[in-house]
């Protein structure tokens, strides 16, 4: 199935009750669903003799904090055989326990550990759930939009103790004054240091 009209009708047909909506958008088909269709739907384009979308190229997550349905979570498949790109999404709570795709897409493995360890977002059935990018006594989620950029703790090597340790993140600033004369004026600091000066000389 080339066309990638002939295919949103066909998965539109054939899965009538599992896709709440379904657009064309860059020569690829989007779709949405519920969290709970996820298995059946992803089985269904990987089987299905027309469709064949039989690599995960990707999957993410997307944070809107402000949402009582926080994350969206977005997977890209690929048909090599037709040279096609599906996107499918559905939306969650921040505490709701995602599928995993790794009993159908072993590639998934990785992947949502990945989202785990940036997003905190928990798979069901993962064979292996823990982080994979920061280390196991991080703290937070890093891509969470509510993450400070500071982060919680820094990690240094401690040359006393000869090993890796953790502290609390201490960043002190010291705030500058400025002032917005014009520079070819000159600056106030630097004209009361240039009378001071001549003062003296006097």
């Amino acid at each position: 199935m080339n066309d990638i009209n002939n295919l949103e009708k066909k998965i539109n047909s054939e899965l009538t009750t599992k896709i709440k909506n379904s657009k064309i958008k860059h020569s690829q088909l989007y779709l949405d669903i519920d969290p709970e269709d996820l298995i059946e739907v992803v089985l269904f384009i990987k089987t299905n003799i027309d469709f064949k979308f039989q690599q995960l190229i990707e999957m993410t997550a997307v944070d809107y904090p402000e949402n009582k349905k926080r994350f969206k979570m977005v997977y890209m498949f690929l048909s090599h055989e037709n040279n096609q790109r599906i996107i499918l999404s559905f939306l969650i709570n921040e505490n709701e326990i995602v599928q995993s795709l790794t009993s159908v897409y072993p590639s998934s493995n990785w992947m949502e550990r990945e989202v785990f360890d940036m997003y905190g977002i928990k798979f069901k059935d993962h064979p292996d759930l823990r982080r994979i990018l920061t280390d196991y006594q991080f703290e937070g989620f890093p891509l969470r939009k509510d993450f400070p950029l500071t982060g919680h703790k820094e990690v240094r090597y401690s040359e006393d103790e000869k090993k890796v340790i953790y502290e609390p993140v201490k960043l002190e600033q010291n705030y500058r004054n400025f002032d917005y004369e014009s520079p070819w004026e000159g600056t106030k600091y630097i004209k009361e240091q240039s009378a001071k000066d001549n003062d003296q000389k006097n």
